[in-house]
């Protein structure tokens, strides 16, 4: 563990907020002071900083690796902003793009043609984690004269609702 002022700021907060209420047990201040050194350390480490986790949307990031990208997807987000930030995928063709991430997973659909855009990769990245993340991530590759021009990263819900035009499709039939 690195200790940090972060660190030590949040454990003196936890530190007088277990002495302030041990205080209220017991007003004898050495008993109440020994109790809350013995007690923060626990109640940091299992209470106040796994709830900050949770709530917190931060998550572990990693350097773009190709093999990892192909071996784990539900831990692709780990390393999807280092792939967009170090614009490693511009320029490239679309077999490299191939060779590095994997054949993709859909296609984007394209009103203009009427159909999915072969020019459109995307790439489920997995559920960041949370207890409030209610999406999931995805990465938009854009090639345009067989070379990417653009890498995004955006989110769609975890339940697909069935658009409209499925939904006339059925009826006509």
């Amino acid at each position: 563990m690195i200790l940090s002022i972060t660190l030590i700021v949040f454990l003196l907060i936890v530190f007088v907020l277990v002495f302030l209420f041990v205080n209220t047990i017991d007003k004898r201040k050495w008993l109440t002071f020994i109790i809350s050194i013995i007690a923060t350390p626990f109640i940091y480490f299992y209470g106040f900083y796994p709830m900050v986790n949770i709530f917190s949307s931060y998550h572990h990031e990693k350097y773009f690796d190709s093999s990892s990208w192909k071996s784990s997807p539900s831990l692709r987000y780990e390393m999807s902003d280092d792939l967009v930030a170090s614009k490693e995928l511009i320029g490239r063709s679309k077999d490299d793009v191939k060779m590095l991430l994997g054949t993709y997973e859909w296609l984007s659909w394209n009103d203009t043609i009427h159909g999915k855009d072969p020019n459109y990769w995307n790439y489920g990245l997995g559920i960041e984690p949370g207890a409030m993340n209610d999406k999931k991530d995805n990465i938009l590759i854009v090639f345009k004269h067989n070379r990417v021009v653009d890498v995004e990263l955006y989110q769609a819900p975890l339940i697909e609702e069935p658009n409209d035009v499925d939904q006339s499709v059925n009826v006509e039939e």
